[in-house]
């Protein structure tokens, strides 16, 4: 659900503005906080975290906020700006997950309380998306005067008329398969090798550490080297980390080497992906457009889980799945190659 609502988030900022998008993603969020702790029930969970949840969430996703950095950043400055939002996204995962966990375990607090908290907090979003997109009502007709009034449905055709546009998304889908594979069963891999949990756990957090540097460095790339050629180098060193991480002994340091090396590529792929998008087409409809490669990343994220899930389930380990991984990604390194990707921005 979180990955169909970036494309819809998307459609509708780009016609409507951020700021309504923005609110409405957090009114949901604060319905979905509401909902959940009184109605505890197969359909009120369904409803609150399934449906109104990913939603909220989505209407506050990478599509959104990217068009607006696009929008209201120069050219030039575009990839590090849009690296260092990326990395904010990481440091408040990486900041709040422990904060839910300590308010969970709270006898005072619970999971009752714990999503009245974060109710109160999804307040927030609205004056910091009113400050976001205070200058959006004249970027949105500036960039509606450059397209020629050119329609949300036509661009998204234009789009997909586009080869560059259909290998970012090919590539996308590789890396929304081989995230979601690792932070789903690193877990169950961790135990299969006879490892402590804890290993996991901290695994898990120093990639989320390592992205945040990771993003910033991706961006610095993305202002000073054509994005093609930071995806290239991003999902190639994937591929040979992974390649690496199979023939080297299952330690506990190894385990951690592996995540610090993988987390700096975690999500830092999602900056050059935008920058090449803006460049191919603009940023009157980048939220969209954006909004549909972060689809397609979801729906490689789902694959990997289920996959990596199907494996385990019939083998016992994930041995070939470690393979293929890696053969995506250096797949995914090649496909960025042909992009004809311009000099600047369109």
């Amino acid at each position: 659900m979180w990955g169909i609502s970036q494309p819809l988030s998307g459609a509708l900022a780009d016609r409507f503005g951020a700021f309504r998008v923005l609110s409405g993603g957090a009114v949901l969020l604060v319905c979905a906080c509401l909902i959940a702790p009184n109605i505890p029930t197969y359909w009120g969970l369904m409803i609150a975290v399934g449906l109104l949840l990913a939603f909220g969430t989505g209407s506050g996703g990478f599509s959104i906020i990217m068009g607006q950095v696009a929008a209201q950043v120069p050219a030039h400055k575009r990839g590090l700006a849009s690296g260092l939002v990326n990395a904010g996204g990481s440091a408040g995962q990486f900041l709040f997950a422990p904060l839910v966990q300590g308010l969970v375990v709270l006898p005072e607090v619970g999971w009752t309380g714990t999503f009245y908290v974060w109710g109160a907090i999804a307040l927030l979003i609205l004056p910091v998306s009113w400050w976001l997109a205070g200058g959006n009502n004249a970027a949105h007709t500036q960039h509606a005067q450059a397209t020629h009034g050119q329609s949300l449905g036509e661009a998204v055709k234009t789009a997909f008329k586009t080869p560059s546009y259909i290998l970012l998304h090919l590539s996308f889908f590789a890396c929304g398969f081989h995230i979601a594979f690792l932070v789903t069963h690193l877990p169950t891999e961790v135990a299969l090798c006879g490892l402590p949990a804890t290993v996991a756990s901290t695994a898990i957090a120093i990639i989320g550490l390592a992205n945040i540097a990771g993003c910033v460095f991706s961006g610095w790339c993305t202002s000073r080297v054509r994005g093609k050629y930071v995806l290239f180098g991003l999902y190639a060193s994937r591929a040979a980390m992974i390649l690496i991480y199979i023939f080297s002994p299952k330690t506990d340091l190894n385990f951690y080497i592996f995540a610090a090396a993988l987390g700096f590529t975690w999500l830092a792929t999602v900056t050059p992906t935008a920058s090449i998008t803006g460049k191919l087409f603009g940023t009157r409809y980048l939220a969209t457009l954006f909004g549909l490669k972060m689809l397609s990343h979801q729906i490689g994220g789902f694959l990997g889980s289920y996959i990596g899930g199907i494996v385990i389930t019939q083998f016992g380990d994930y041995g070939w799945m470690w393979y293929a991984d890696a053969l995506l990604a250096g797949t995914a390194a090649l496909l960025n190659l042909p992009i004809r990707e311009p000099r600047t921005a369109a």
